[in-house]
């Protein structure tokens, strides 16, 4: 192979590696992160998470215990061993850090939805650690 192929090959298996190392769920605002010094060792996040008509976010698990609210639109969300649930606006579901999230998706192909994600968590643990194929 020329060395320019080599290099092209290497920069295109960079690029991927960059983005689902990158991946989001949704577009993610985070409003705060505290810590929590009647637990030690845990700290609080919130978040705000956009999804766009028809978004929906890949696999993943938390290293925490998420509590969310859903301020706009409705979301369909699945852990696995679960059924699916539709979630509207002003209700909630709760994630563990044990839960693999397999589905994770706005319901509306023409409406946005919004979340409000409040996380308790180990301090300075990634928040969101998205899975392989095959759910692990």
């Amino acid at each position: 192979m020329n060395k320019m192929v080599v290099f092209l090959l290497l920069a295109f298996s960079s690029v991927l590696a960059f983005s689902s190392a990158n991946a989001q769920i949704g577009t993610v605002t985070r409003l705060m992160t505290k810590d929590l010094p009647d637990v030690p060792g845990k700290e609080g996040m919130m978040e705000i998470v956009d999804f766009a008509p028809g978004e929906a976010s890949q696999p993943h698990r938390h290293n925490a215990d998420l509590f969310v609210y859903v301020l706009e639109g409705t979301v369909v969300t699945q852990v696995k061993g679960a059924r699916p649930q539709t979630v509207h606006t002003g209700e909630v579901f709760h994630e563990s850090p044990t839960d693999l999230h397999i589905v994770s998706r706005n319901a509306s192909e023409t409406q946005p939805a919004k979340l409000l994600v409040f996380y308790v968590k180990a301090k300075g643990a990634p928040p969101t650690v998205f899975l392989k194929e095959g759910g692990k």
